[in-house]
């Protein structure tokens, strides 16, 4: 006979209050004792010992290098909560992240150890909690001796860093990288909760969503979609109980119930509904999301646990067919191939507890002004917050999602390869509910590197991961993800099982990192290779004025200074910046200017990049830029800085990636060797006269020609410029010109540093509106890129567009966001008012 249902559903306490942190054993600095100090859950820590104001901020200066004794401490963090028995069956402690290698106490009894940053942990602990005060205490081992002794246990294997972050299951950037700081923390670093439960409850629900065929745009206008619910329960006595399912939204009501026998531990629902909406990427269509519940009743009817989702119909797959190319790597989305329009993805903050929701919502949406349509979470950071991906499906912005791999080789012994494996089942039951999630990807550049850094040699025989990428992770993936699509790694030569004796980061086939560029070649090289898709590349520039000047106190501050060193965490970074710069203008002699010049010049690359790749559509079918963000403020290839400030680069990477892009590029099989590209990646078909130009810096047309061009939707026109505009008499002080409804395009003939720009000469005003300011500005001669670093007059000003070309005569009108107190007289400053003009003219003619 089935027992009595509980009184109460499933009840979840947090237990976040009353924390405190000590330091156990490691190196603590002399005459500094920390026993007891405040602690915030969730949190790690630094963030509690700077609160506590006990160590300065290791984002500042050469604060980093002060606090690595921190790394190699033990910690323990201590609370205490009130308890009284409930009439539950069970009661759970529920550890949605611990950070990393710990053991939890309750009353002094061991409830579990743990060993994995990227895993939940559930320990029954009813038998441990006892009526009144209840004391929990969980110590954590240094994760730099932890990984240091795990390298020797599993032993050696090669990676890119100077700690074993290979041999430990912690965010790899947690210990540096070449943009990253080096903040190997601890601590329970996301939310805890006690869960007291009776009967059985939902211990997961993965809901598989189908829709029928791939209707694509021109398809079905009311397809057919089905969700069929997955859900293990597990049980605390031996009641029958039942599931419903109910799925509802833009119309749409569909319900199913199920019956489960006493010690059955799963069951699944099938809903179908009819005329669903169809979910879309950004800038292809829209993203309805429907409400998916759940409820695990008993035949009373009483609840006893609920488990929702937002889901949304659509269809994923990636074409990796043989072509007269090579290789495809294309997403097709509802029948439809779409164009990525990407960037690389890091942890937002080298404390990820920090990241809050509003915090995600800034950045993902930083990345939908940007034009964007997919977002890379990259294999050295997390699986993100489940925000991260909430947000994603609101904005239409697909998640390429790396498992935790990247740039090493890894054991595929014991422990470590049940982690992984606990890991991976944990995570892609978790996430595989978003509709925004458009592929798995085993590692992050794990095979390409075995060959191209020599670690297949220096393993000696050993085991490096490749079970890991070409059976482990697909067959979880296969179970848990029916569906969805998966890579081995990033580059993918599209060959499966791999062939080691293949180039993996082959142009012609699948995927492609680019890294020749910016570390050996400059950046006009990037138009020498059409891949078929570039999953890696970039350039680095340094972060925005107020955010340099905020981490570092140097002075004088200088590109080589102590705190700007720290900042720079590329190997022969600054020398790189350099040898990339002195090709296009000269190496300013002062701070301001090269600062301005290094910003310009990252900028400048990427848009070549993007702008070049995208010409080649429809063979090359995705640029995902190395990288949208950053984790502290620092030197890097980021186009939004650690302070979330935007870049000259962002706003490069907002035009090359818009809709409707028009371009000008070489082309060796035109007559002329330039050629006008109209990229129309929209629905709507582009026609109108093409309009192109040659013209004197002074602004004289010296040629003109009209091209009437008509471009589908999602298609790409190529135009060869006439012999009469391509042609120039003076190549140092002529341009082309193109112009398409309100699209345009230029093109010099030269190098800046070669060419005959001058100083500028500018018209400016400044008028106020609502929210802040608009800069008018009108160019009396040749203007390239004018821009306002509108940061330097307010940390918080904002303005709407960078990088503009102005002919003799032209007008533009700059609108900056600014806090009232600021002073909008500034933004006409030499050093807020930039060009390129200013760093050409600097050998031969005095500053403005």
């Amino acid at each position: 006979m089935s027992q009595q249902p509980p009184k109460t559903p499933l009840h979840r306490r947090e237990l976040h209050e009353g924390w405190t942190l000590s330091a156990v054993s490691g190196p603590v600095p002399e005459g500094m004792t920390i026993r007891q100090v405040p602690a915030t859950v969730p949190g790690c820590v630094h963030t509690d010992l700077m609160a506590a104001e006990l160590i300065p901020d290791p984002f500042l200066d050469d604060n980093e290098a002060l606090l690595q004794w921190i790394g190699r401490c033990d910690w323990e963090y201590r609370t205490t909560f009130e308890w009284e028995p409930g009439g539950h069956d069970r009661h759970d402690l529920l550890f949605h992240g611990l950070d990393t290698v710990a053991e939890v106490r309750l009353n002094d009894e061991l409830v579990g150890a743990t060993a994995n940053m990227h895993r939940t942990y559930r320990f029954d602990v009813g038998e441990k909690l006892l009526p009144g005060e209840n004391e929990l205490r969980v110590r954590f081992s240094s994760p730099v001796r932890h990984a240091d002794a795990q390298s020797l246990e599993l032993g050696y294997r090669p990676q890119v860093n100077h700690h074993p972050f290979n041999a430990i299951r912690k965010m790899a950037c947690s210990f540096g990288w070449d943009w990253g700081i080096d903040t190997a923390s601890s601590g329970i670093w996301r939310p805890l909760h006690l869960e007291s439960w009776s009967t059985a409850r939902i211990a997961r629900a993965r809901p598989v969503v189908e829709v029928d065929g791939e209707p694509g745009h021109g398809g079905a206008a009311a397809p057919t979609g089905r969700v069929t619910v997955d859900i293990d329960l597990e049980h605390a006595s031996s009641a029958d109980v039942r599931v419903e399912a109910v799925l509802t939204g833009h119309g749409t009501r569909v319900e199913g119930t199920a019956s489960v026998a006493a010690g059955e531990t799963s069951t699944a629902l099938t809903l179908e509904a009819t005329d669903v909406r169809l979910w879309w990427p950004h800038s292809h269509g829209d993203q309805p999301l429907y409400d998916l519940e759940a409820r695990l009743t008993t035949s009373d009817g009483r609840e006893h646990d609920r488990w929702s989702a937002r889901i949304g119909f659509r269809t994923v797959r990636l074409d990796v067919a043989p072509d007269e190319h090579g290789t495809s790597f294309t997403f097709v989305v509802n029948g439809s191939p779409v164009w990525i329009r990407g960037a690389n993805w890091i942890p937002d903050d080298a404390f990820p507890q920090r990241i809050t929701r509003q915090r995600y919502a800034e950045r993902i949406g930083q990345a939908e002004a940007a034009n964007m349509n997919l977002l890379r979470v990259w294999g050295g950071g997390l699986y993100e917050a489940d925000d991260f991906y909430d947000l994603c499906d609101e904005r239409g912005i697909l998640v390429w999602q790396d498992f935790a791999f990247s740039c090493a080789a890894y054991s595929e012994d014991e422990p470590l390869r049940g982690e992984i494996e606990a890991e991976a089942r944990d995570n892609v039951s978790r996430l595989m509910k978003h509709p925004a999630l458009a592929l798995w990807n085993g590692s992050n550049e794990n095979i390409w590197g075995m060959r191209e850094w020599g670690f297949l040699e220096r393993l000696d025989g050993k085991s490096w991961g490749l079970d890991y990428y070409e059976r482990l992770l697909p067959d979880i993936v296969a179970e848990l993800d029916p569906g969805r699509e998966y890579t081995p790694s990033s580059p993918w030569s599209g060959e499966t099982p791999i062939d080691m004796d293949r180039d993996a980061n082959h142009p012609d086939h699948g995927s492609m990192h680019s890294w020749e560029l910016w570390n050996r070649q400059d950046w006009p090289h990037y138009r020498d290779t059409v891949p078929r898709f570039m999953a890696e590349f970039g350039w680095q520039g340094p972060p925005t004025w107020s955010t340099l000047t905020r981490a570092i106190a140097d002075d004088p501050l200088t590109p080589e200074s102590p705190g700007m060193q720290v900042h720079q965490k590329a190997l022969q970074g600054n020398d790189k910046l350099t040898d990339g710069l002195l090709p296009h203008v000269p190496l300013p002699e002062n701070m301001d200017d090269w600062h301005w010049a290094m910003s310009w010049n990252q900028a400048t690359a990427i848009r070549v990049a993007l702008e070049h790749l995208r010409s080649w559509t429809p063979r090359c079918m995705g640029a995902v830029v190395w990288q949208l963000n950053d984790c502290w403020p620092v030197t890097s290839w980021a186009a939004v800085d650690g302070d979330g400030r935007r870049k000259p680069l962002f706003y490069a990477m907002r035009h090359a990636f818009a809709d409707r892009l028009l371009t000008i590029q070489p082309r060796a099989g035109s007559e002329t060797g330039l050629a006008a590209v109209v990229v129309n990646d929209d629905d709507r078909t582009w026609s109108g006269a093409l309009v192109l130009r040659r013209l004197d810096f002074d602004g004289t047309v010296l040629e003109t020609a009209e091209v009437p061009v008509r471009v589908a939707a999602r298609e790409t026109c190529t135009i060869d410029l006439p012999e009469s505009v391509a042609s120039p008499r003076d190549p140092s002080r002529e341009t082309v010109a193109a112009h398409l409804d309100d699209t345009s395009a230029t093109w010099y003939f030269t190098e800046p540093r070669n060419s005959a720009l001058t100083e500028a000469d500018l018209d400016v005003s400044v008028s106020a509106v609502e929210d802040g300011v608009h800069v008018h500005v009108t160019a009396v001669n040749l203007v390239r890129d004018l821009t306002v670093l509108a940061d330097r007059v307010h940390p918080e000003a904002v303005v709407d567009r960078m990088l503009v070309d102005l002919m003799p005569g032209e007008s533009t009108t700059f609108h900056v966001r600014m806090p009232s107190e600021a002073d909008p007289g500034l933004l006409t400053d030499r050093n807020v008012l930039r060009t390129l003009n200013d760093l050409v003219g600097q050998e031969e003619e005095p500053a403005r």
